[in-house]
């Protein structure tokens, strides 16, 4: 079987561009590709198949009904819808260049509009929501302790899940000034602080699994029975564990959470107790202090103290005189 262009491009993009070219991390060369495999799925339903699947074949109106039938068949959201569409645009960025022939056909899918989304509130606890939640592990167990230690780092060091599942031993340095290092998006690393309370979770837990021995060091921090590394969903599967339990006691304090939950609340709780936001920036891994500031607009306590502080009273001390008067309709006459 003769391999089509697109077939061509599309390896070239995903194996040798993205990684070596725009030095794109791991997660999103895996999220682009999963975009083209929903992308010759529905191509298809349309009755081309990916052995015959050509640059010919794929024009703004083939983009848009798979952008449509994602949303239709599929039920995405438009967040999910404009994740697929931000990966077309860019294969179809880097084919432009490689294949000017069809430039006008690739330039009407790339001026795609993406999708608003809707604004959804952050979701994020209390500082009691979070200490209940790290109350329910039970620390007689293997597991127990192990969940705790996930949680808290998970919650201290506000990162992303795929960021926590990454770790291994080395990532630690657990002494006088305790450190871990993250690798975020893009390949990214940052340094965190660790104060003494989590390090004293740690230590526990490595000299436990003998994650302090130096063949363990590229080992998996987090692991399951079977000593592989977590997935997201067995971290989430861990987060609504206890959190259901805590729900139970304490409804009203636990929300509808998932693992990006502890990132808000860390980054809340930070903005909340004066932290400035680019110390924020630096701990979340965030590249611009613009993406911060989304923590600066959700939070309405600070808001309304800082309305409180700049407050100055315009309103008369006593109260209107008809207030004074038993009955407002004999005030009304007499006025």
């Amino acid at each position: 079987m003769k391999p089509t262009d697109f077939s061509k491009y599309l390896t070239g993009f995903l194996t040798g561009y993205l990684a070596h070219e725009r030095g794109a991390s791991k997660h999103t060369i895996k999220a682009y590709r999963d975009t083209f495999v929903l992308f010759i799925g529905y191509m298809q339903t349309q009755g081309i198949s990916v052995s015959k699947l050509s640059l010919e074949n794929i024009n703004q109106g083939a983009v848009v009904g798979f952008l449509d039938w994602l949303q239709s068949e599929r039920k995405n959201s438009n967040a999910t819808r404009n994740a697929r569409l931000a990966a077309v645009h860019a294969f179809f960025s880097y084919v432009q260049y490689q294949n000017p022939e069809h430039l006008h056909e690739f330039q009407k899918i790339l001026s795609i509009p993406m999708k608003n989304k809707s604004v959804i509130p952050m979701s994020y606890l209390s500082i009691d929501a979070i200490k209940m939640l790290l109350q329910q592990p039970d620390i007689h167990t293997v597991k127990g302790r192990r969940d705790l230690a996930l949680l808290s780092l998970l919650y201290d060091t506000g990162a992303r899940v795929q960021e926590i599942i990454d770790l291994t031993p080395s990532s630690l340095r657990l002494d006088k000034l305790s450190t871990i290092r993250i690798a975020g998006k893009g390949n990214k690393t940052r340094i965190i602080p660790m104060l003494a309370d989590q390090v004293r979770l740690l230590r526990p837990y490595l000299e436990e699994h003998g994650l302090v021995q130096a063949h363990k060091h590229t080992h998996p921090l987090f692991f399951n029975s079977r000593s592989e590394k977590l997935t997201r969903a067995g971290v989430n599967y861990i987060l609504q564990k206890y959190a259901n339990m805590a729900r139970k006691l304490k409804p009203e304090l636990i929300p509808v959470i998932s693992p990006h939950s502890l990132r808000h609340s860390k980054a809340m709780h930070l903005l909340q107790a004066g932290v400035n936001l680019v110390y924020i920036r630096d701990i979340l891994g965030h590249v611009s202090v613009q993406t911060t500031e989304v923590y600066a607009r959700a939070d309405s306590r600070a808001k309304r103290e800082a309305i409180e502080k700049a407050y100055i009273s315009v309103v008369p001390e006593k109260d209107p005189v008809w207030l004074s008067n038993e009955n407002l309709l004999d005030w009304l006459k007499l006025f």
